[in-house]
């Protein structure tokens, strides 16, 4: 990586962060993700990726698999290592309703805060965890919080793995989210190849905040079928 993209990566992981707690700054991240191959569209730009992030979990990725399922809409999961070792038998699951898996990390934390060897070593275990299990090479990559520094990227590079933010958020963390609000951020200007992002656990936001998650997709497939966008894979 050369000196450029060093410097263009520390712009973006600053306002990677900044904007993970004021999106109204989101509208800088574009022109730093490109050059720098992070993505944040359909690969067709058509459709509309519903992606979820920090599972597998108990009770909420079941959950979600079946409101899924009677849509007959797919998605992508980004796991998490230390929760696939807790949840093997979710994977399974998950590739079984016709969803594709992609690598968060194995331990939930702010890329900023690791050395590079640490970031390294954790992409490595939760490969190794995730693909002992699906039996195939894994092909996605989002890191925790949205946040990458240079050794994530670059191990990204080296994986072959593609890279993926979102353009639009439900905030489905929070305690305070409601279905409606989580399907209004969701849904709210989407365009055709737009990503959407939610989550599967709780186990690294409020307790069960799962729960919004699972009654706003009814919501959020309504809304995504009257503007005809079809729920599309990443």
């Amino acid at each position: 990586m050369s000196t450029t993209d060093h410097r263009s990566l520390g712009a973006l992981a600053s306002v990677a962060l900044a904007t993970y707690w004021a999106p109204a700054l989101s509208g800088l991240l574009p022109a730093l993700r490109r050059p720098l191959g992070i993505e944040d569209r359909t690969a067709s730009g058509r459709g509309y990726a519903l992606t979820f992030d920090d599972g597998p979990d108990a009770r909420g990725t079941p959950a979600v698999l079946e409101a899924l399922a009677r849509a007959g809409a797919h998605a992508s999961f980004f796991l998490v290592g230390e929760q696939v070792q807790r949840n093997p038998s979710l994977v399974g699951e998950i590739l079984a309703g016709g969803h594709t898996v992609g690598i968060h990390c194995q331990r939930h934390r702010n890329l900023l805060r690791l050395a590079p060897w640490q970031v390294r070593e954790d992409l490595r275990a939760a490969r190794a965890t995730i693909e002992d299990l699906t039996g195939a090479p894994l092909g996605l990559y989002r890191p925790p919080y949205g946040i990458l520094n240079a050794a994530a990227l670059r191990a990204a590079r080296a994986n072959g793995w593609r890279t993926f933010l979102w353009s639009h958020w439900g905030r489905d963390w929070e305690d305070r989210a409601t279905p409606a609000s989580i399907a209004d951020l969701l849904t709210r200007g989407a365009t055709p190849g737009s990503v959407g992002l939610l989550h599967d656990a709780d186990r690294y936001g409020d307790a069960e905040c799962w729960r919004s998650t699972v009654a706003a997709l009814p919501l959020v497939l309504d809304a995504l079928a009257a503007s005809e966008l079809q729920p599309s894979a990443l």
